[in-house]
């Protein structure tokens, strides 16, 4: 007879659970998924350095089909209850959209479903009556409202398996399956939203191909408002129509083909000869796919909106990651709200995005405003009209030649600290701005220009020779171009995958370009060693963090000075030895240094604004030091000031001293409180930085709280060692306990509390961990005697 309670989780998933659910007629290889890993792992970055934290992991997923997840089965040991794993599972399955729930420590299951209306929502089940996958797969089409023969046809149309072994991310699995769902239950209007970076054009494609294949959709139109989107399309994952897909090009119409790519402008014009889409019959497609649908086919009397409505038969799937919703402009109105939304927070949470710094950098003019002395001229010799100018007027109206040397110098001095080779976009205020911006760049990057000249280019609309580099800006194998100043060619449609720096000097109000912009550097590129990216911000544009509508905040921000020393900002970053704890796993976790691959060095008529602008130039331009910016853990701006933020924190949990004595003082690992503290919203390491990096987080709390005086870590130390403590054990052990204690004065109470610090000097000197646990009598004496150094340290006033 087995003891049930002394296997382990696997081994109950091993001897029970999975042999009752193949009984149940599942099959092992196509339909049951064990320890399923459905997110890559938050990226955690100090400096140069980054780690990912814990993957979310179901124990088992079931699918009707591949890429049909119809149940999960969260498992537990049998030391624990059968309903153990249920909140977990439940929680998965919200995550997964997933109707089926089952808990199991392999006495039985708990049957959680989705879809009970009324009567019983969990119902103990036995090890021998698991559902089928029919049974299960009812329940979800109840779930999804699939009620006729031919919806279910549609929705169990396969994937496209290339081969490759590539397969949807969980959530382009929902965002495909809901589509494909939706449709097939008669809705003709569809919005998506993904962030950027997130393969809307694979989730596209896996829409389209289903739909396609099952005949459901047999003519269909791809439409988008770039070349580059186009191009990357039918490069990319539409490459797989082969013979079945065309490009529509200089209106010229071919209806042999299935599948169309077109630009909106190629099919449309300002006279009726130019409405090429006229040249289809209103019913020759069933399906249109309108790609960053926020830009054109939001408006009512936009171009897209002409062809939508010529083709109104036709079923209509908006993509975007920035869905447009103002007085003049709705994509809601037209398409619905969206079917499935995958935000830029998700995305970074889940580790597919990648997360980002802010450097903050306030200049003397954009502070203060800049006026004209008396009789003050321009470059060309005219007065300049006496008012205060501000951010609003750089650039667009007034040019100060020194503002946009700073920024230059800035940004080089932040290149030259991280990496001068890290693909970077300068956002600029217009064609004229980036013009300027390269010339500036490239005078304080002469070396590197002087090398090769694409170091720097402008990549802009008019520009033809900065627009034939865009592809190679955007190709992770091409080392040049490695600086872009743009101004609006660049803020969407552009897979800048290994892009490591934007460069915000543009006043820049909509949330949706602002997104947008963003979105250019988000990609992670593992093969390049491309995990996160860095925004300096000169023009408060990440002001709009403070906006509701934002749903992915920076992991860090921090203010420039005068003086900043932007390589010593990065150095402490690196050198920061406060832990770092993984927000899915709450467990510590550590950095280490990257594996970068660096590609290959390869050697290698404008039109003019018509807009009048003021030329200066003399002015003293300087760096101010701009206020912090910190997000709670709900990602929302601190308004107050940090210390009152962390007090109002700390005394909505213990509302005197003497209670957080108590829970500190019970806690059996500190280190456990203090991960507690920081999931609540005590931002740790901001802390010690305002109040003084020498104390450890008891001293913080009680000072910033409770308004108690703080200690450094060496002066509780050292009034430890004055007092007789140590005197009632052995030379040995009374040695180790006084290194214990000089570690806690350099490093702070987590470490005195891990088992790892016995292998390092210079308690290594001692001799192995199992002789310096033999001077306290064995590990639970060491354990005890530790806890009563601890108590030592913390006692309140001695």
């Amino acid at each position: 007879m087995i003891d049930k309670k002394s296997l382990s989780e696997r081994d109950i998933c091993t001897k029970f659970i999975t042999p009752a659910i193949e009984k149940a007629g599942w099959d092992k290889i196509t339909q049951l998924l064990e320890e399923v890993s459905f997110t890559d792992g938050k990226i955690y970055f100090r400096g140069k350095l980054h780690t990912r934290g814990a993957k979310k992991r179901a124990d088992y997923i079931l699918y009707y089909k591949p890429n049909i997840p119809i149940a999960i089965v969260e498992a537990k040991d049998n030391k624990h209850s059968v309903r153990a794993g249920m909140q977990q599972a439940l929680e998965y399955a919200r995550i997964l959209d997933i109707p089926c729930v089952f808990s199991s420590n392999g006495d039985g299951f708990v049957f959680h479903d989705r879809t009970a209306g009324e009567g019983a929502l969990e119902t103990e089940l036995s090890l021998d009556h698991f559902p089928s996958p029919a049974a299960l797969w009812e329940v979800y089409k109840q779930y999804k409202g699939i009620s006729s023969a031919e919806a279910e046809r549609i929705v169990t149309q396969d994937y496209y398996l290339d081969g490759s072994g590539r397969s949807p991310r969980y959530y382009q699995q929902i965002a495909v399956n809901r589509t494909v769902e939706a449709i097939a239950n008669g809705q003709n209007r569809i919005l998506l939203v993904m962030a950027t970076g997130t393969g809307k054009t694979y989730t596209a494609f896996q829409i389209i191909h289903r739909l396609w294949k099952s005949g459901a959709k047999k003519r269909i139109l791809f439409l988008a408002d770039r070349n580059a989107l186009i191009d990357q399309t039918k490069r990319g994952d539409f490459k797989h129509f082969k013979d079945k897909m065309t490009l529509v090009k200089q209106r010229m119409i071919d209806k042999s083909y299935e599948v169309y790519l077109a630009l909106y402008q190629g099919l449309s014009g300002a006279d009726e000869e130019a409405n090429a889409y006229k040249q289809f019959s209103p019913e020759f497609f069933d399906l249109i796919v309108i790609d960053e649908c926020h830009r054109g086919s939001a408006k009512e009397d936009s171009a897209w909106r002409e062809i939508l409505r010529y083709f109104h038969r036709a079923t209509h799937i908006g993509l975007t990651a920035t869905p447009k919703e103002t007085k003049e402009v709705s994509n809601s109105e037209y398409f619905g709200e969206p079917i499935y939304t995958y935000s830029l927070r998700q995305g970074i949470d889940d580790g597919f995005l990648a997360p980002y710094r802010v450097l903050r950098i306030h200049l003397s003019v954009d502070v203060d405003g800049w006026r004209p002395e008396q009789g003050k001229r321009d470059k060309a010799g005219d007065l300049v009209e006496d008012r205060v100018y501000n951010r609003q007027d750089y650039d667009r109206k007034l040019v100060i030649d020194e503002r946009t040397d700073t920024v230059a110098r800035k940004l080089t001095e932040f290149l030259k600290a991280y990496n001068r080779m890290a693909k970077t976009i300068v956002f600029c205020a217009d064609i004229d701005h980036a013009e300027r911006m390269r010339a500036a760049l490239a005078n304080h990057n002469a070396d590197l220009v002087s090398q090769n000249y694409k170091y720097i280019m402008q990549i802009t609309g008019d520009n033809n020779e900065g627009k034939r580099e865009l592809e190679n800006f955007t190709n992770p194998e091409e080392k040049y171009p490695v600086i872009a100043t743009t101004s609006e060619l660049m803020t969407t449609g552009v897979d800048a995958q290994t892009c490591e720096v934007i460069v915000l000097d543009a006043e820049i109000k909509s949330m949706t370009k602002f997104k947008q912009i963003v979105g250019r550097g988000t990609r992670i590129n593992e093969e390049y060693g491309k995990f996160f990216f860095s925004i300096l911000d000169f023009r408060n544009v990440t002001d709009l963090f403070a906006d509701p509508e934002f749903d992915g905040d920076p992991m860090r921000v921090k203010p420039l000075a005068e003086d900043s020393d932007l390589a010593e900002v990065l150095t402490e970053e690196e050198n920061d030895q406060s832990p770092i704890v993984d927000e899915e796993s709450g467990a510590e976790i550590e950095i280490a240094p990257p594996q970068i691959r660096y590609p290959i060095p390869q050697l290698g008529g404008q039109v003019n604004e018509a807009r009048e602008k003021i030329y200066v130039n003399g002015i003293d331009v300087t760096v101010l030091l701009s206020r912090e910016l910190y997000f709670d853990h709900n990602g929302k701006p601190i308004t107050t000031s940090l210390k009152d933020h962390t007090r109002q924190l700390i005394k909505s949990q213990y509302a005197s001293l003497n209670d957080f004595l108590q829970r500190w003082n019970g806690a059996d690992k500190k280190e456990v409180l203090i991960r507690e503290l920081e999931s609540q919203g005590v931002l740790v390491d901001v802390l010690r930085d305002a109040v003084n990096r020498e104390v450890d987080l008891f001293d913080l709390i009680c000072h910033v709280a409770y308004d108690q005086s703080p200690l450094t870590r060496k002066e509780r130390a050292n009034k430890v060692k004055k007092r007789d403590y140590f005197s009632k054990y052995g030379e040995q052990a009374r040695n180790v306990l006084e290194t214990l204690l000089d570690k806690y004065a350099d490093q702070g109470i987590s470490n005195l509390e891990s088992m790892d610090i016995l292998k390092v000097k210079p308690l290594t000197d001692y001799g192995s961990a199992l002789e310096i646990l033999a001077y306290f009598g064995g590990k639970a004496k060491y354990l005890e005697a530790v806890k009563e150094l601890e108590q030592e340290l913390y006692k309140v006033g001695a």
